[in-house]
């Protein structure tokens, strides 16, 4: 449980990353970088794959970047159901979902080393 909760935080402060970087993406507060790292972490859940599946004929052609397009959109998706988070500019498409997964990559395992609780058992 205390996993989880440290992942959607990783998720909002790298969303609050991406805001900071990318003059495309805006975050009204912290609050809503929350609300969007649950409903980033739903859309990657759910409709990720669907998409994945049905992409996967021009995804072959392109050698995976049109993969950067699916977390494009996947990342706009959440941008449109939360209110007070948007997602403007072609590059902003494209590059806040690779900044969204560096940052957030960084701060798990930043967390990881902090709390042995949430180090694999071996």
């Amino acid at each position: 449980m205390v996993g989880y909760l440290f992942t959607l935080l990783a998720t909002a402060l790298s969303l609050l990353v991406a805001d900071i970087l990318l003059p495309g993406v805006s975050i009204y507060s912290f609050p809503t970088a929350l609300i969007a790292g649950v409903v980033i972490g739903l859309v990657n859940t759910f409709i990720k794959p669907i998409l994945v599946l049905l992409t996967l004929p021009i995804n072959f052609l392109t050698l995976g970047l049109f993969s950067l397009v699916v977390n494009g959109i996947c990342f706009s998706l959440a941008a449109a159901l939360v209110p007070g988070f948007t997602v403007h500019g072609l590059w902003s498409f494209i590059l806040a979902p690779v900044v969204l997964s560096f940052a957030s990559t960084f701060l798990n395992k930043y967390f990881a080393e902090r709390n042995t609780d949430l180090k694999p058992q071996a």
